[in-house]
């Protein structure tokens, strides 16, 4: 894994180079875009290099995206991407962030699941229904990954800003934990009726909200440490990583959201150190390790998300339903953010306009790829991945780099 680990980082650092000096994409789409470029070219010469397709095969699969991007990197990226999060500014958009991240998820989960299981159905192609559920769980949560990435070159509204970063970094909590309920009650044949609902509402408290709870205290200790060592920058760097990772691992121990804690972690201990002043040695010093850790990791992912098109075989059906899908998808997100957003008062003249931004900016990403390939052992494990991966690409490539320009065109 290793090997494989520092041929992609550098594939990473390669591709880069070539997008900074000369094709000038937004960073994580010129990674997935040459990635996939990669792909086509490999698979083009299986035939005239049979080892070095061989050799290309091995470092995909050697790789591990679900273990790799779920028990390593997601923690990092989370957290440094919570760590810049302004909490008053947050604290104005909590009832549009909370309501996009709960029930939004749960109703995008239900339409995705239900359309995508009546499209099977009429392709021809066998998609048990709860297995159509466990797709809409896993592809209905915005990737807070892609979404801070792509936002970063987007000239949006401060206000619509917060809503789509704090909807992306908390409904993927969310989302994972709806995704485990669903999945138990895929793989449950011993339980019914009420056992099955008091597992999945255990399952609730316990991951949901003791990734909250443990968050917060993961945050205070974080904070206190740190203040107490603040003259010397590196032991500062040191206690942050400690946190992340330290504080990951244990959450997985004790069965509570890694993701949510360290989102909540992150937005706090940033306010609480005022980490967006950058005054002082440990300030600047925590915010640029940061960035280069999430420079650093997003490249990393986002060159593996273009590689893992190698896992798909061509099938016309599977790719019929997938573009379908994008379109089942999207209208599923504009219901999802339209119904919880109509509960709420607004200020602006047509919030019809956010929804729009709000449903094209709802970027898929790794995680949901990595769900989906969590399901390896599933008699449909191929067309979910095939589905999800035509998803996500949409996602990335499509609608990244559109968004800025429908922001633009909508004037907001």
């Amino acid at each position: 894994m290793l090997e494989s680990f520092s041929i992609v980082f550098s594939i990473a650092a390669l591709f880069s180079f070539i997008n900074y000096k000369w094709l000038k994409l937004p960073t994580t789409i010129g990674l997935m875009l040459m990635s996939v470029a990669t792909v086509v070219v490999v698979i083009l010469s299986e035939n005239t290099f049979p080892k070095f397709y061989e050799f290309f095969c091995n470092i995909i699969l050697n790789s591990d995206f679900e273990t790799l991007l779920l028990d390593g990197i997601l923690s990092f990226l989370l957290f440094a991407g919570a760590l810049h999060v302004n909490l008053e500014d947050l604290a104005k958009e909590k009832w549009s962030v909370l309501l996009f991240a709960t029930i939004g998820v749960l109703i995008s989960t239900f339409l995705v699941g239900g359309l995508t299981y009546y499209i099977a159905n009429a392709l021809g192609i066998e998609l048990p229904f709860i297995y159509a559920l466990l797709f809409g769980a896993l592809i209905s949560p915005t990737d807070p990954i892609a979404v801070l990435a792509i936002l970063k070159k987007a000239n949006i509204a401060k206000t619509l800003e917060v809503k789509i970063e704090g909807e992306s970094l908390f409904n993927d909590g969310i989302g994972v934990v709806v995704f485990s309920g669903i999945l138990i009650i895929a793989t449950t044949t011993e339980h019914v009726g009420g056992a099955i609902g008091g597992e999945i509402g255990v399952l609730f408290l316990e991951e949901a909200v003791g990734g909250l709870v443990y968050g917060i205290a993961l945050g205070f200790l974080g904070y206190y440490a740190i203040r107490s060592v603040k003259e010397n920058p590196q032991l500062v760097v040191m206690i942050s990583l400690a946190l992340v990772m330290g504080g990951y691992a244990i959450a997985q121990l004790i069965h509570v959201s890694g993701p949510l804690a360290m989102v909540v972690s992150g937005i706090l201990l940033g306010n609480k150190l005022h980490i967006n002043t950058n005054k002082g040695p440990a300030r600047k010093m925590l915010n640029e390790i940061w960035e280069i850790l999430d420079e650093v990791l997003n490249g990393i992912l986002f060159v593996l998300m273009g590689l893992a098109m190698h896992l798909l075989a061509f099938n016309s059906s599977f790719l019929i339903f997938g573009l379908i899908t994008i379109v089942v998808v999207l209208a599923s997100r504009f219901i999802s953010v339209f119904l919880p957003y109509s509960l709420l008062k607004h200020s602006e003249s047509k919030p019809i306009k956010t929804v729009m931004v709000l449903t094209w900016g709802g970027l898929r990403g790794g995680i949901s790829l990595a769900l989906a390939l969590s399901l390896s052992e599933s008699p449909v494990a191929e067309v979910l991945l095939y589905i999800t991966y035509s998803v996500v690409l949409f996602s990335i490539v499509v609608q990244g780099l559109s968004i800025g320009k429908l922001v633009k065109k909508l004037k907001l």
